[in-house]
């Protein structure tokens, strides 16, 4: 068996394919539920955008999506790397960079959801 020095502790595909598809249907989901919002609103203006984001299930489905996206996200882009990018030390400073960018959109997508 070889060992990959960047694959920082991944070696299991089928976790990877289970927590992509889960994402995905999350994603799913939360498309479906803003459709169902957009169908059932009498009037779309900030008023009644503003009330649908203060309801906790909101809240807490928007982050359940922010963190599958991100997920997914990561997930792609290290299957990407892992396959372009051959050179180890090229390729742990772009995940580096990457782990650093979603890191931030976590955060900042947290403070945004819960009124930060």
């Amino acid at each position: 068996m070889v060992n990959d020095t960047s694959a920082l502790g991944r070696n299991n595909g089928i976790r990877d394919w289970l927590i992509l598809r889960i994402a995905a249907i999350i994603i799913f989901l939360y498309i479906i539920y803003l459709l169902i919002f957009f169908t059932y609103v009498n009037q779309f203006n900030y008023y009644n955008w503003h009330k649908f984001f203060e309801y906790i299930s909101t809240k807490i489905f928007t982050m359940l999506l922010l963190f599958s996206v991100i997920l997914h996200a990561w997930i792609g882009i290290w299957q990407v790397l892992t396959d372009y990018v051959k050179y180890v030390v090229m390729r742990i400073i772009l995940q580096t960079i990457i782990i650093v960018i979603l890191a931030s959109y976590a955060i900042y997508g947290f403070a945004i959801v819960c009124g930060g």
